[in-house]
């Protein structure tokens, strides 16, 4: 979340009727103006309707929500002499680490003024640690992967029942990912979906998508944010007809243009990723993989060198580039194609983010 969001919508945040705490994080942040889906979402939202929201990946979705999620709280504080640790009032689920970190860090900017606290508990990171985290303190907004939480309700170290939010964020990728019967439990702990606001996000809505919103939603405003746009409008794509044993070269020959400042290579498998990186490497450019086999901490630190400019290019298998959330990024290349549209879509929406070109 960067100042670097271009407004187009006519709403400015500062018309929400929003705390001050709340719009001076705003402000710090470098946002006026709301983007289309925060500004057909955020009415509804604010007066605590449940949401159905179709979006692409860099619309701002994130934002929207978290907005939602801490004017809640800030307008219906709880005394802390009445909150326990481990009990949070608010519980964002997102299918991958590097997309649920992404929350968290947007939530505690958003969050700089009004005193709220946010945990996340991903795989791959220090598991005591998060258990401390969690038993040690009170939580206001737990930003969660499925498979983590589950395993702290298991051992009793969290507890849902006094959720006021909840918010599902990339629902169509969890059911993709096969988290769906770990989502089920979790909300099965939750407040009861009459007692809470839930706030569903998706980039695609299939029959099955649709059933599980209905299933946790009640009353939902569906709010559909440019349907028939299936890649981003800000994205100039072009195709290369190439030779296999030519695309390396086409790759590099491209990759060492000026133009090209910041740039994802991505395709379908590892080992392709790897042989690529090790390719790239051996022709001088700054590289580094970024894929599930990769140890999160180091993804991490490879995740800040390219925000730093210390890298040029990352390549990224598609389940990891999901996470990738960089402004700056100038380029996209499919060193081979995806199985389906939907990643396609996903992969392209790396570049031309936040008003950005691509």
């Amino acid at each position: 979340m960067t100042s670097e969001t271009t407004h187009t919508s006519d709403l400015r945040f500062s018309d929400l009727n929003l705390d001050q705490r709340l719009l001076d994080a705003i402000s710090k942040i470098g946002f006026e103006f709301c983007t289309p889906i925060q500004a057909e979402t955020l009415p509804w939202t604010l007066a605590c309707q449940d949401l159905i929201g179709q979006a692409q990946t860099g619309t701002g979705k994130t934002a929207a929500f978290l907005i939602t999620a801490i004017q809640a709280m800030l307008e219906s504080p709880i005394d802390e002499k009445d909150r326990f640790a481990s009990e949070p009032r608010v519980l964002a689920l997102a299918p991958t680490r590097e997309l649920a970190m992404q929350i968290a860090k947007d939530a505690e900017q958003l969050c700089h003024y009004t005193g709220h606290t946010v945990v996340e508990v991903v795989g791959g990171m220090n598991y005591d640690k998060q258990r401390e985290q969690l038993q040690n303190g009170i939580v206001d907004i737990l930003v969660a992967t499925p498979g983590r939480l589950i395993d702290f309700l298991n051992s009793q170290d969290v507890f849902l029942d006094q959720i006021d939010i909840l918010i599902l964020d990339e629902a169509d990728r969890m059911l993709d990912m096969g988290f769906i019967p770990d989502v089920k439990r979790i909300i099965r702990k939750c407040t009861p979906k009459e007692d809470r606001q839930t706030l569903l996000f998706s980039a695609t809505f299939n029959q099955d998508v649709l059933n599980l919103a209905s299933m946790w939603t009640r009353n939902a405003e569906f709010v559909e944010i440019e349907p028939e746009q299936k890649t981003a409008e800000r994205v100039q794509q072009t195709v290369y007809l190439v030779a296999e044993d030519q695309k390396l070269p086409v790759l590099v020959n491209y990759l060492k243009r000026p133009e090209v400042e910041k740039a994802i290579v991505f395709a379908n498998r590892r080992d392709q990723c790897r042989d690529l990186e090790e390719d790239l490497k051996n022709q001088d450019v700054k590289v580094a993989l970024m894929s599930g086999e990769i140890a999160q901490n180091k993804r991490i630190r490879t995740l800040e060198q390219f925000k730093k400019g210390q890298i040029q290019v990352l390549v990224a298998t598609d389940v990891a580039g999901r996470g990738i959330h960089v402004n700056g990024v100038t380029h996209v290349f499919n060193y081979n194609l995806p199985d389906n549209a939907e990643d396609y879509v996903h992969r392209i929406g790396r570049t031309g983010r936040a008003g950005k070109t691509g």
